[in-house]
């Protein structure tokens, strides 16, 4: 059963054996693990992780996939698939308070970012996720300060998760081959926070007003959202650029602006 890989999807279909072992071995399975699939597409993936489950979800948008999925799975597992707009599902309607979600997925490249952090909304029930994500993305997400690829994202995804790059990945492994490279980045959200936010909104407005012009300092970037005593008591130079300021300097100049 053939199907063609949709562009609108953003369907990059991950085939090599090789690549799909790796992942597998990196996410380091358990029997009892409660494992969420996103975008199984074809189920190349999902055929090397549903016999060493009890059961797994998957999460599929292209309901043309659903009927193969099904075909190719029921007799190698227990697998609930839900045809849904990953976007816009409730991860807390899988109920099961008890056990933390695991979740794992070649993402489309073009709702990567948003999916993240809507998932990070659930971040109390996730035990760590696997992603498959443009190599772009993941350098962003991983970036340190004084870095070129260090800015907003970087800020907002490591407030929150461990981020741990895993390995890159040529265009050959996907059919068909996406332009550039992609790489696997493990995410664990922080049972313990690295910093101590006082007003998670004002936190974020913060980051985004900070990096909105990345060439200015953030005496000129914050202004109106930070004053002079304010940067000196968080123990920020005024004169430096936001992508020279780590995490804690951005917590601590949120913390210290924050509205009373």
């Amino acid at each position: 059963m053939n199907h063609t890989p949709r562009k609108r999807f953003g369907q990059n279909f991950l085939h090599d054996q090789n690549v799909i072992q790796k992942i597998v071995s990196a996410i380091r399975l358990r029997k009892e693990d409660l494992l969420i699939e996103i975008g199984p597409g074809e189920g190349a993936l999902t055929c090397q992780l549903l016999p060493q489950l009890s059961a797994m979800h998957a999460i599929e948008l292209d309901r043309d996939l659903i009927p193969q999925l099904q075909q190719r799975c029921s007799s190698i597992g227990n697998l609930t698939l839900h045809n849904a707009d990953v976007l816009k599902f409730d991860f807390s309607a899988i109920d099961e308070p008890d056990r933390p979600l695991r979740v794992v997925g070649n993402l489309p490249y073009n709702i990567s970012t948003p999916l993240i952090f809507h998932l990070l909304q659930h971040q109390t029930r996730i035990q760590d996720m696997h992603f498959l994500l443009q190599k772009e993305v993941v350098d962003r997400l991983a970036a340190a300060p004084n870095s070129r690829t260090y800015g907003r994202l970087s800020v907002m995804i490591q407030r929150y998760c461990r981020v741990e790059p895993l390995f890159t990945i040529g265009p050959g492994a996907f059919n068909p081959p996406p332009k550039v490279n992609s790489s696997v980045v493990r995410l664990t959200p922080w049972k313990i926070a690295p910093v101590a936010i006082e007003d998670e909104s004002h936190f974020s407005q913060l980051v985004a007003a900070a990096f909105s012009q990345r060439r200015k300092t953030v005496r000129n970037s914050l202004k109106g959202w930070v004053t002079p005593e304010q940067f000196e008591a968080a123990g920020v130079d005024p004169g430096c650029r936001a992508e020279t300021v780590a995490l804690e300097g951005f917590a601590a100049l949120s913390n210290q602006s924050r509205p009373q």
